[in-house]
């Protein structure tokens, strides 16, 4: 893939600081702003709307903690310009203590009409049914693939998973219970793959994609057999040696030959989705990441001195940025590290690749399902 030109850069630059200035003076606005921004506006030495007009500028910020989502009231969060609108919750986290909280009214969806379009049709058929082999329950991402799916003019079957269940079950190493839950999760999965609903879709965490895989394996069946030809997944399990094995053992060969297409996503409940380049033997299998710019943005900072972006190819913590008119979340610091990539042709902006937990957490951090 070529790298973009000097102009697609320009413009997308251009577009960036459209946004933030766009964005900010939504939010610090009093008709249109929630009270979070509006109160903490007063705590603030410079006034957002008149000094904020550039992405460069959102730099004036502290880091966005995450405390501040930890708990309610949850409305203090919904800009008084969509308070007539139906809100969404959804929770992130949530193993240890309060879970992190974000409202939404359209950006789920919105961020995975974008997202359709990046997938290819030959192995995303529009109109296919599709399976969602992943968390339940007060997450962002059930509800986003069932509109992914529906988008597509498709219908979507969802399983039950509760992904703190499972986390539970690690900590307490309960490792049977957890083989036994992992195994009633994947019995939905193929009661659905089998029940003839003409699924061809799916999106699955790396781990349930591989324990799917093998267990129809056992029934003496391959995925593209189930009927399975677009894969979209998610998940810091995500590694280059795992998409190997996943595309030349579990599925059989590259797309061309399994008939079975594998789009990998890094995403999270407070940015959105951040897509991949296409993922290629030629290259390692190595995949690199592209948040959904101008309405999120993520860097790739030093891990002491935040506000500097590391070189690239050189390491560096995950920090994001979320800028649409229901949420604005200025320089948040993920629980993850990964190292700086250039833009590329498709998206001409920086990315990220190879995340994993940030080393400096990493142990306090229990993966579970993904």
């Amino acid at each position: 893939m070529s790298n973009p030109t000097s102009q697609a850069r320009r413009q997308a630059q251009s577009a960036l600081d459209d946004q933030v200035a766009e964005m900010v003076a939504w939010h610090f606005h009093e008709s249109t702003g929630c009270p979070f921004w509006l109160d903490y506006k007063r705590k603030l030495n410079f006034d957002p709307v008149k000094e904020v007009r550039t992405f460069a500028d959102l730099r004036k910020f502290p880091p966005f903690e995450d405390e501040w989502l930890r708990g309610g009231p949850v409305r203090r969060w919904v800009p008084q310009g969509l308070a007539d609108k139906p809100v969404y919750v959804f929770e992130t986290g949530g193993t240890t203590g309060i879970p992190k909280s974000r409202i939404a009214v359209e950006d789920f969806r919105i961020d995975y009409s974008l997202f359709s379009d990046t997938l290819p049709d030959k192995y995303f058929p529009p109109g296919s049914n599709w399976l969602m082999l992943g968390p339940s329950g007060p997450r962002r991402l059930r509800l986003a693939i069932e509109h992914l799916a529906q988008h597509r003019g498709g219908i979507c079957f969802c399983i039950d998973l509760d992904p703190r269940w499972v986390i539970k079950l690690i900590k307490k190493g309960w490792m049977e219970h957890l083989e036994a839950y992992k195994q009633h999760c994947i019995d939905q999965a193929i009661t659905i793959l089998s029940a003839g609903h003409d699924v061809k879709c799916m999106f699955g965490t790396p781990k349930l994609i591989e324990a799917l895989c093998l267990a129809l394996e056992e029934r003496g069946l391959s995925l593209r057999e189930a009927g399975i030809t677009g894969v979209f997944s998610g998940g810091t399990e995500f590694t280059p040696q795992w998409t190997r094995f996943c595309i030349e053992e579990l599925f059989g060969g590259p797309p061309e030959k399994s008939g079975i297409y594998m789009t990998p996503t890094y995403g999270n409940t407070l940015m959105g989705l951040a897509c991949s380049k296409p993922v290629t033997a030629a290259e390692g299998y190595k995949i690199s990441y592209y948040a959904p710019q101008p309405r999120a943005v993520v860097e790739v900072v030093d891990f002491d001195d935040t506000n500097r972006v590391v070189g690239y190819g050189e390491t560096g913590r995950a920090k994001l940025t979320t800028l649409t008119r229901e949420f604005f979340m200025p320089g948040f610091l993920e629980r993850d590290e990964g190292e700086r990539e250039p833009p590329c042709e498709q998206f001409p902006w920086d990315g990220i690749s190879g995340t994993r937990p940030f080393h400096r957490l990493a142990g306090a951090t229990t993966v579970g399902v993904y």
